[in-house]
């Protein structure tokens, strides 16, 4: 396995570069297409959110999966090479197995440990795997980092160290409100961000709470979960002109909320609260009497100072523990061919030597069989310990070259490490069966 991670996010692109970036579904399965023809990539699954647009490949060669990758990301999202370039980042085999986990811990999240990421990372494998992108080498990596996740939340306090977007939003906005009690919100969207936001805001008690979708149907479902109003798209203008917030996290490319939505507003104070990627409300309603707008921008210049040294703390040591373990399984596995040829090597040499001594020597059963079963022990027995041994040390890092001196020394046949571990696959594909 030789993974490579490429992207870029929150830590190495700006807001405006990422929302040009951002994927939906369908471009996410037709950059996975694009990734899965190309001639280095052999797996591969693509993790896209609000704040990242990340490739992981198992790939053939470390250059050529590079130009690959590189060039297939800037083709689906529209932007010129030499302008992506310079945010993106490349992480190969061990780092990019750390910086997976990382990302699947929360650790390189814009709000330190959220929890959105496990659910974003599952979806990606699962699109991967619909697509036949994801398989032995892929599918065991991210299955080990949702595990990390799971630990990282649910053995330290991160979740609560690293607020959510939402949360600290809200707190930023809070100083143009008065008591919440008094506040009519609306709030654009009605996905998993925008049921976040608006549980978050009836355990503030906001006053009056209308919920605004293009799709009636999800609007109305989250409404009544949340005990809120309801209005389409076109009603919106009309319920901004008397709110007091404005919270908008849909998952559109291009400008929800303008500048002609507020239009009606008599300069009565206004606090946005925009969480969306690419950004909903056009960024020239600050020009407008009263409105004060809180987007992602915003977020990052504050979450960037957070206090939660302890918690990331923990969690890193859970991510260097569970990368660890994964590594050594990973090279433990790899050495498990050569074991095996080893041994079935061994078999041949013994089963030569018996056919030798029966074509020489006229045995009993009895005989023949006690000769079979003693031989079979000295074999068993010589090659134990180096087996077991190297199997023990393959789990260390640089542990392959063990496997190599095995082969070299018993002058093992290439080819028939490769039979075992064409067997092995065969044999997982037909457990997913």
């Amino acid at each position: 396995m030789s993974v490579l991670a490429v992207g870029l996010s929150h830590r190495s692109a700006s807001v405006s570069l990422l929302e040009r970036t951002v994927q939906s579904d369908d471009g996410v399965v037709k950059l996975l297409a694009d990734l899965l023809a190309a001639e280095h990539v052999d797996e591969a699954f693509v993790l896209s959110t609000c704040n990242r647009l990340e490739v992981y490949a198992d790939v053939t060669k470390f250059h050529g999966g590079v130009q690959d990758v590189t060039e297939r990301i800037a083709l689906r999202a529209g932007v010129a090479l030499d302008e992506l370039a310079d945010h993106l980042y490349v992480h190969y085999e061990d780092r990019a197995v750390q910086h997976l986990f990382s990302v699947a811990s929360g650790l390189d999240s814009m709000v330190v440990g959220e929890q959105q990421i496990l659910g974003q990372l599952r979806t990606a494998l699962q699109t991967a795997r619909e697509e036949e992108g994801v398989g032995r080498a892929l599918g065991p990596l991210g299955d080990a980092a949702l595990r990390a996740g799971k630990r990282a939340h649910a053995e330290t306090g991160i979740d609560d160290a690293g607020r959510s977007l939402v949360s600290v939003g809200l707190g930023l906005s809070r100083a143009t409100l008065g008591d919440w009690a008094d506040v009519d919100a609306v709030l654009v969207g009605a996905g998993s961000m925008s049921s976040l936001a608006g549980t978050q805001l009836r355990r503030l008690g906001v006053g009056r709470l209308t919920i605004v979708n293009r799709t009636p149907e999800r609007a109305q479902r989250l409404a009544t979960t949340l005990d809120a109003d309801v209005a389409g798209i076109d009603q919106l203008a009309d319920r901004l002109a008397e709110a007091d917030l404005l919270v908008s996290c849909t998952g559109a490319v291009g400008i929800v909320v303008g500048v002609d939505a507020l239009a009606r507003r008599t300069g009565k104070p206004l606090a946005v609260l925009d969480l969306a990627l690419p950004r909903d409300v056009d960024p020239d309603v600050r020009a407008l009497p009263g409105v004060s707008v809180v987007d992602l921008e915003s977020l990052r210049s504050v979450l960037d100072g957070a206090d939660v040294a302890r918690d990331v703390e923990e969690v890193r040591r859970i991510v260097t523990d569970e990368v660890g373990a994964f590594l050594a399984r990973q090279r433990s596995e790899r050495v498990a061919p050569t074991v095996v040829a080893l041994r079935a090597r061994a078999q041949e040499v013994v089963d030569a030597e018996l056919a030798r001594l029966r074509s020489r020597a006229e045995l009993d059963e009895r005989t023949s069989h006690e000769v079979e079963v003693t031989v079979g022990r000295v074999v068993d027995k010589l090659l134990h310990t180096p087996t077991v041994r190297v199997k023990e040390l393959a789990e260390e890092p640089g542990g392959d070259s063990y496997a190599d001196a095995l082969r070299e020394l018993f002058a093992l046949d290439p080819a028939a490490t490769e039979v075992v571990t064409r067997a092995a696959v065969v044999v997982e594909a037909g457990d997913d069966e």
